[in-house]
């Protein structure tokens, strides 16, 4: 059975973690998606897959619209972790984010994104 849980050990908070990720990481986009990863190397060594979403401000003004856009994102990575772990594999530092002012519609448009995402550096 497929473990669809965001714990807490998965969430991307620490400073140092997010510095390095984006001094170092290598940055993908499909449609409005941009994430950036941060693969396990010697000289990068990451312990375990940690994940973050983000949203801008300048984007999105209102704090409800952001919470909405971030809990889309957060849903597409919990419910297709297994597809990620396979295109990125399983020590990664990753960030998601929403690139356009445009509040997505549905869940589904979002998650086909990220799939096409997973999908095409799968192919790389």
């Amino acid at each position: 059975m497929t473990n669809f849980k965001y714990p807490r050990a998965e969430k991307l908070k620490k400073n140092t973690e997010i510095s390095l990720l984006f001094e170092k990481g290598k940055w993908r986009t499909n449609g409005n998606l941009r994430i950036i990863i941060l693969k396990n190397k010697p000289a990068t060594p990451v312990e375990a897959t940690k994940f973050a979403v983000s949203v801008s401000k300048k984007y999105f003004k209102k704090a409800v619209h952001r919470n909405r856009v971030k809990r889309v994102l957060r849903e597409c990575y919990r419910l297709n972790k297994d597809l990620f772990k396979e295109a990125f594999g399983d020590q990664t530092l990753t960030m998601l984010f929403w690139a356009s002012s445009e509040m997505p519609q549905k869940y589904q448009d979002v998650e086909e994104q990220f799939v096409r995402l997973c999908q095409a550096q799968k192919k790389t």
